[in-house]
């Protein structure tokens, strides 16, 4: 199963997250994630690591727009994420815009929000452009 940018949901950690991509254009890449006891920490609340999966996800996605895919890989070379506010339940969205497209390095800012569209994290995430 693709998702809208035509990348693999179903045998990826995508699928197994139900991580969506919604909107994908050169200036902001969207995606959603439900938040079930599949991605939560041992007390109820969305885990950290998760909402870094969903960060660098957006980022590695989006990067594919500005490289040759056919003589290139874009792979996550730096990440860091504050967490702001807990979720348990319902929905993330991470939106994620390029702050700097270079020809070996691209580095998003993603910032993840909740159902009621407030910030549950900010990530910075650096692509590395790699030859094949």
């Amino acid at each position: 199963m693709l998702d809208a940018s035509g990348f693999d949901l179903e045998n990826t950690i995508m699928g197994t997250l139900g991580i969506e991509i919604t909107e994908y254009t050169p200036e902001k890449v969207v995606a959603t994630m439900p938040v079930t006891p599949k991605t939560h920490q041992p007390f109820g609340l969305l885990h950290g690591g998760v909402s870094v999966v969903i960060a660098e996800t957006v980022a590695s996605a989006g990067s594919y727009q500005f490289i040759d895919a056919a003589k290139q890989r874009a792979v996550g070379l730096e990440i860091n994420a504050n967490h702001i506010r807990s979720v348990s339940e319902g929905f993330v969205k991470a939106i994620g815009t390029p702050v700097h497209i270079g020809r070996r390095t691209i580095v998003w800012d993603i910032r993840i929000y909740n159902a009621a569209e407030k910030l549950v994290c900010i990530s910075r995430c650096t692509m590395s452009v790699i030859d094949i």
